[in-house]
């Protein structure tokens, strides 16, 4: 059975990594406005993955006889100045989530919850990948600055990307 407390702030979690997919398909959409396909497709991506956290919490949730309760999920922005600035607040809003799961993690060693622990870890080393992402890609529009054809190169290999579920593990 989930511990109540430790069921309430995944569920908030549910909502939060919702939110997050729905900011990296606006980030997409506004991409490809720009006609940046590539930048387009890592977001897109990116929300794919963001669909994959929430899905695995609810999963989770229900597989310990819990309640999953969804909450009205906040829009996100639409437009940004640039294709860095998107990738700054992509990192800003990466370490965010990072503290909401250490928090989560925090919890679950506080009410004793071993398996929702568990569970966490895997979400821990995924937000170390998340943000190594985000920085990396930001470091190399820095670099690129205001040359078109860098931003192209960066371009082209953002649209290599593919989104592979995570091998089932666990919960």
């Amino acid at each position: 059975m989930l511990n109540k407390k430790v069921q309430k702030a995944i569920n908030d979690q549910i909502t939060a990594e919702l939110y997050s997919a729905n900011l990296y398909l606006s980030m997409s959409a506004w991409f490809d406005s720009m006609n940046l396909k590539g930048f387009a497709n890592w977001m897109r991506v990116q929300y794919q993955e963001e669909t994959f956290h929430a899905l695995k919490f609810y999963d989770y949730v229900l597989s310990r006889q819990g309640s999953v309760t969804l909450a009205g999920i906040d829009a996100p922005a639409t437009v940004w100045k640039s294709p860095l600035n998107a990738f700054e607040e992509t990192l800003k809003h990466e370490q965010h989530v990072t503290s909401l799961i250490n928090n989560l993690a925090f919890l679950a060693q506080e009410e004793k919850d071993l398996a929702t622990g568990i569970l966490l870890q895997w979400y821990v080393t995924e937000q170390i990948e998340e943000e190594a992402n985000a920085e990396g890609i930001l470091q190399k529009l820095k670099l690129a600055g205001d040359d078109p054809g860098a931003l192209f190169m960066i371009d082209n290999e953002l649209a290599a990307r593919v989104y592979t579920p995570p091998a089932a593990v666990g919960a």
